[in-house]
């Protein structure tokens, strides 16, 4: 593990009170097939619940449905139940309800299903999730249109990543969808998924914590998982699996406090600051 200040970060890593953690490349890597997990943080997931820390698996995971997501991580070999998961898709449809906003949707086919029920007659805003394939010329440029036809255009985001890692490489994540569609129509880009406050809030009140409770987020994007985390106050830790480039380490406006291999070793040092 890398600390920027070894012994200060262990005394902060044993008060912690509750942990959020990304799901995508950090404890799996998607792919074909349904992807697969990184090895030991199946085995390290089960201790961290056993140890009785509070926790929360927050994820962008905006191209499929909770259901899809818990089948595929179900398969996988991970024991989580569907309250342990907090993901985009419910908290855009809570704020599209909250704001009476009817949305042109542009999401991936496994991701609709979260969204049924919601009225897009006479769009007021467009829907990004990571549509994948689905982002094709014919559907982006529908997008835009819907956009230049609104008085108030709005993009509401369900992420702001610019890639993603995969098992056969890297791919482009929502958020550079969303703002190229920004960069052509001159409108805002409202985030809904990390790094977004309100989205760190939802995972954290599921867990009943605030950022002031001394909770740690740990992920593979230093900039929504780690720098997202660490503007709510809470403490950032990079993992080197998933997206990670080495670049991360010295990135020009993020430090995270705490740099660690992989996941399993991540629960190795917190269970440990408990037992000394």
């Amino acid at each position: 593990m890398l600390a920027l200040n070894m012994e200060e970060f262990k005394q902060k890593l044993s008060s912690v009170k509750g942990i959020l953690s990304d799901i995508h490349g950090v404890l799996y890597d998607s792919g074909e097939d349904g992807g697969i997990a990184i090895p030991g943080s199946v085995e390290a997931l089960d201790r961290l619940r056993a140890s009785g820390i509070p926790f929360r698996l927050c994820t962008n995971e905006s191209q499929c449905s909770r259901e899809i997501l818990l089948r595929k991580l179900h398969r996988l070999g991970f024991k989580v139940s569907a309250n342990e998961i907090t993901s985009p898709p419910p908290v855009a449809v809570e704020v599209i309800r909250e704001r009476n906003l009817r949305p042109h949707i542009l999401v991936h086919p496994d991701a609709m299903s979260e969204f049924e029920g919601l009225d897009s007659n006479d769009p007021n805003c467009v829907l990004l999730g990571d549509a994948a394939t689905a982002f094709t010329y014919e559907a982006l440029n529908r997008a835009f249109v819907h956009l230049m036809q609104m008085e108030k255009p709005l993009i509401v985001s369900m992420g702001k990543g610019k890639y993603y890692f995969e098992t056969d490489g890297i791919k482009l994540d929502v958020g550079t969808f969303a703002y190229a569609l920004q960069y052509a129509t001159d409108c805002q880009v409202e985030v809904i998924g990390k790094p977004s406050p309100r989205y760190f809030a939802t995972a954290l009140n599921d867990i009943g914590l605030s950022a002031q409770d001394s909770v740690l987020m740990i992920g593979d994007d230093i900039e929504s998982d780690v720098g997202g985390s660490q503007a709510c106050g809470m403490l950032g830790v990079l993992v080197r699996t998933g997206k990670y480039r080495p670049s991360a380490e010295n990135h020009p406006r993020v430090r995270p406090d705490a740099i660690v291999n992989n996941f399993a070793q991540f629960v190795d040092l917190i269970i440990d600051s408990r037992q000394q």
